[in-house]
C-alpha cells in the first residue's frame, strides 16, 4: 500500500483496493508499506506498519533515539518542508470543509526559525517502574534498572518512558534532568509508584526564558525536609543557569499545579521575559507560549490583522497573562482582557503595572459567564475583538454574544484549526472571513496555530 497524504494528528493515509481509508502511524506520505489492521471502524481502518517496501523521498532520519515510543515529535521522520505543507493544507482545508467557507485569502504558513530546541517549558515524571521495550520484555535478562524520569506513554498515563536525550529544550535541560535522576538513585530517593500512588519524587518542570535563565520546580508526594533540601541544594550548586528553584508537596491523585501551594527555595520564584520593550513576569503557573520566537511572530500577525489606529476599544478574550493585550496596547485606545484563571489575571495586572501600561484592564471569570451585555456596557463597546481560546474553541454563549454586539473586526487566534473553523462557520452569516494565516509553533509535530481575520458585513 502506498501512503498518499497526511491526516489529522500526524497519521499517514492510504487506501485499500476497495477504496477504504487506512490511517497509519509513524509512517510518511510516499512510503510503500505492508500494514496490520489494529482497529476496524465503519469508515476507516487504523493500522501499523509491519514492513517497508519502499521509503518516501520526503522521509528524514529522526534525530531522537526515543522516536516511535515517545508520544511527542511524531513528524521527525518527515522533511520540514513537507511538515509545513501538510500543516498549511490542514488549516485551510478545515476552513473550507468544516467552516464551509471558500472565498478567503490563504496566506503562506510562517515557518519556525528553530526546528529543534524551541520549547521554553518541559515537564517530566518520575516512576519506579519505567516503560520496558519489547526487546527487554522478551529477553530473559533480569532487569534491575527500572527507574524513569521522562514522559508518559500516550494513552497509558501510568507508564513513563525514561528519556536519555530530548531535542525540544536547549541545554542544560538534558543535563539537569539526567543529573537529578542520578543524584536521586545515588541517594536512594524514592521514585513515584503509579500503581500504589505513593513515593517521594513525583515531577520535574524546567522553564527557561529567551536569555536561557532557568526555573526548576519539583513536585514531591510527601514532605521529607532533609531530602528536599539535599536535592534542591545540589541543583543550586551544580547549575548556575538555574536562577530560581521551587517545590510543592502534592499528595493528590493528579499532578496538576494550579491548586497547589508553590514554595520558593532559591531565587525570586519567577523569570522575566521580554517582548520588544515589554517585560513579563513568568511564574510557575503562568501560561506563556512555549516557542518564544514564534510567539512574537504570532502576536505581530494578530496586531497586523487588527489594523489598529489608536482609537479602538479592543477586547482580548482568553487573555492568559495578558501578553497579546499589552503587546497591542500602544496601538489602541483601551484594551480589556478577560481570563478564567485567577493566577493569570494577577500576573497580567502585575505585568501591566510593571510596564507602566495605563490603558489595559483585566477581569477574571469564566468567559461564558463574565462576557455579558452588562460587562460590555460597563467597559465600552468593542471595535475589535481578539480571541485566543483553548483547544475546544469558544463556548457557544461567547459566540452568540459576539454576534449580538457585532464588533467591526474579529481576530481569531487558535491552536486547533478544526474548532476555529467550526466557530467561523457560526459567524459567517454576519462576518466575512477575509484571510487566514497558519503559523508553525511546534516543528516535528502535527500541531499548528492559525490566525483568522473577520470583518463585519
Amino acid at each position: 500500500m502506498e501512503l498518499i497524504t497526511a491526516g489529522a494528528k500526524g497519521v499517514a493515509i492510504g487506501k485499500t483496493e476497495e477504496g477504504k481509508t487506512v490511517l497509519v502511524g509513524y509512517a510518511v506520505p510516499g512510503d510503500v508499506v505492508n500494514v496490520q489492521v489494529i482497529k476496524s471502524k465503519k469508515k476507516y481502518y487504523e493500522a501499523k506498519v509491519v514492513g517497508f517496501i519502499k521509503y518516501s523521498p520526503d522521509r528524514e532520519v529522526p534525530e531522537c533515539i526515543h522516536f516511535g515510543i515517545c508520544g511527542g515529535c511524531k513528524w521527525q521522520n518527515l522533511s520540514y518542508e513537507k511538515q509545513l505543507e501538510y500543516k498549511e493544507k490542514e488549516v485551510y482545508n478545515n476552513v473550507k470543509r468544516i467552516g464551509k467557507i471558500e472565498n478567503f485569502q490563504q496566506l503562506s504558513i510562517v515557518p519556525s526559525s528553530d526546528k529543534y530546541y524551541y520549547r521554553n517549558k518541559m515537564e517530566f515524571s518520575f516512576s519506579n517502574a519505567r516503560w520496558l521495550t519489547s526487546e527487554e520484555i522478551q529477553s530473559e535478562t533480569n532487569i534491575i534498572d527500572k527507574k524513569a524520569l521522562g514522559f508518559h506513554i500516550p494513552q497509558q498515563w501510568n507508564k513513563v518512558l525514561d528519556i536519555k536525550e530530548c531535542f525540544l529544550q536547549q541545554e542544560p535541560s538534558n543535563k539537569i534532568r539526567n543529573s537529578i535522576k542520578e543524584f536521586a538513585i545515588k541517594h536512594k530517593l524514592e521514585f513515584y509508584d503509579f500503581k500504589e500512588k505513593n513515593g517521594f519524587l513525583r515531577t520535574l518542570m524546567i522553564r527557561s526564558n529567551s536569555k536561557n535563565d532557568l526555573m526548576v520546580l519539583l513536585q514531591f508526594f510527601r514532605e521529607e525536609e532533609e531530602n528536599i533540601k539535599k536535592l534542591l541544594n545540589y541543583i543550586r550548586e551544580q547549575f548556575s543557569e538555574v536562577k530560581t528553584i521551587l517545590y510543592v508537596i502534592n499528595s493528590k491523585g493528579n499532578d496538576s499545579l494550579h491548586d497547589l501551594d508553590v514554595k520558593t527555595f532559591h531565587g525570586n520564584g519567577f523569570l522575566m521575559e521580554e517582548i520588544g520593550d515589554l517585560k513579563f513576569k513568568i511564574g510557575p503557573k503562568s501560561f506563556f507560549q512555549t516557542n518564544y520566537k514564534q510567539a512574537v511572530k504570532l502576536y505581530e500577525i494578530a496586531r497586523d490583522f487588527a489594523g489598529l489606529n489608536g482609537d479602538e476599544v479592543v477586547y482580548d478574550l482568553y487573555t492568559g497573562t495578558g501578553t497579546i493585550a499589552q503587546f497591542i496596547s500602544a496601538n489602541a485606545k483601551k484594551v480589556i482582557g478577560v481570563e478564567a484563571v485567577p493566577e493569570a489575571i494577577k500576573a497580567a495586572k502585575e505585568n501591566a503595572e510593571y510596564n507602566n501600561i495605563k490603558n489595559c484592564s483585566f477581569y477574571c471569570g469564566d468567559m461564558k459567564d463574565i462576557f455579558t451585555e452588562e460587562f460590555i456596557y460597563e467597559n465600552g463597546h468593542p471595535d475589535i475583538i481578539i480571541t485566543d481560546p483553548p483547544r475546544e474553541g469558544m463556548h457557544k454563549n461567547v459566540v452568540e454574544t459576539i454576534l449580538r454586539i457585532a464588533p467591526g473586526k474579529i481576530v481569531y487566534v487558535s491552536c486547533n484549526s478544526a474548532t476555529q473553523a467550526r466557530d467561523l462557520e457560526l459567524m459567517k452569516e454576519k462576518y466575512e472571513i477575509k484571510k487566514v494565516q497558519a503559523v508553525d509553533m511546534f516543528p516535528q509535530t502535527y500541531h499548528v496555530e492559525s490566525v483568522a481575520l473577520l470583518k463585519l458585513k
